[in-house]
């Protein structure tokens, strides 16, 4: 597995017809070991161990009806039970471009999660937009699930 800008944590990997697969702690499923599902499983421990989000409220590939196409959101977590999170994740081999925010600020457009983040696990890139009719305010860092925020 390529190195990624993350903590190293402990993960369940095995071999499966003919796919090497890792195991999702949070859909508590093996899923296929791609280089994307790979950078989305290293933010997610990230995001439970690092930023203390509750596995309980992450959303991983939740379904997204966009001008009447079906997509997929990368990882989508609750506070208060509303969206506050949204993530997209790219292999680390795709560099981070601006087309990779206007897929993330299209999605952003259905779901109204006040924190963006976009990784490929070597770059992160994080903003806040609360008002959603403002340009959105990239942040150096993600705050901790419990840290309030405001513009």
């Amino acid at each position: 597995m390529v190195a990624l800008n993350f903590p190293q944590y402990s993960f369940r990997f095995r071999r499966h017809n003919n796919q090497n697969q890792i195991f999702d702690e949070v859909r508590k499923k093996w899923m296929v070991c791609t280089p994307e599902e790979w950078v989305r499983q290293n933010f997610i421990c990230w995001l439970i161990y690092e930023k203390r989000y509750p596995a309980s409220n992450i959303v991983i590939e939740g379904g997204l009806k966009l001008n009447s196409l079906q997509k997929r959101t990368d990882v989508l977590a609750y506070k208060n039970g509303n969206p506050w999170l949204l993530v997209e994740c790219k292999a680390p081999e795709i560099k981070v471009s601006q087309k990779t925010f206007d897929q993330l600020f299209r999605y952003n457009s259905k779901i109204n999660a006040p924190l963006l983040a976009v990784t490929n696990g070597i770059t992160h890139f994080f903003a806040w937009q609360e008002d959603f009719n403002a340009s959105p305010i990239y942040l150096e860092n993600l705050p901790l699930y419990h840290q309030e925020l405001s513009n």
